[in-house]
């Protein structure tokens, strides 16, 4: 997986921000776009919002102390920016999704694996949970952060992380248990 076959402590990067930059992008590129999209279901505002995490890591570079790893960094930039443009688009229009849409650009083969998991049933079940739920599963399981991890990612005390994680796989449990996918 993306991040995991390199040093992610701070003493890796450069002290210099644009080559910090460079290969904060090259490592978790990707993985920030994915949890934007994620979060916002519309890919045009998950690329932007993908800039804008990359544009404040390199702006704050030098400030970064290092509580965190990198990566964590970023997704906590990510999660807060889209947080933000959810409830600005709240009282405006639905996201988009780039799946429903019948046009005539092609999708990148990212786009394409994305709608086949979004077909599958586990993960039907895991987008009809409140948000904190799938928040959390989705850094858990997909991400493969640990609970300290998110923690700091979602600015959460521990023992709620905790809890919402628990719940969650008890409220799919539930789910699954109904439609008989639970073997």
């Amino acid at each position: 997986m993306e991040g995991q076959s390199h040093d992610d402590r701070i003493q890796s990067f450069s002290k210099e921000p644009s080559k910090a930059l460079e290969k904060m992008m090259d490592c978790y590129g990707s993985t920030i776009l994915r949890t934007a999209f994620f979060y916002l279901g519309d890919r045009h505002l998950a690329e932007d919002v993908s800039q804008e995490v990359f544009i404040r890591a390199y702006r704050n570079w030098e400030k970064f102390r290092g509580d965190s790893s990198v990566k964590t960094w970023l997704i906590r930039i990510t999660i807060n920016l889209c947080r933000d443009k959810m409830s600005l688009k709240a009282s405006s229009e639905k996201p988009t999704d780039p799946f429903l849409i019948d046009g005539s650009s092609q999708f990148s083969v990212e786009e394409e694996v994305l709608k086949r998991i979004n077909n599958t049933d586990m993960l039907k079940h895991v987008l009809n949970l409140p948000l904190h739920y799938r928040e959390v599963l989705y850094l858990f399981y997909y991400l493969d952060l640990s609970t300290a991890e998110i923690t700091k990612a979602i600015e959460t005390p521990d023992g709620t992380v905790r809890g919402r994680l628990h719940r969650a796989r008890k409220r799919l449990e539930e789910c699954l248990k109904k439609e008989g996918l639970d073997q």
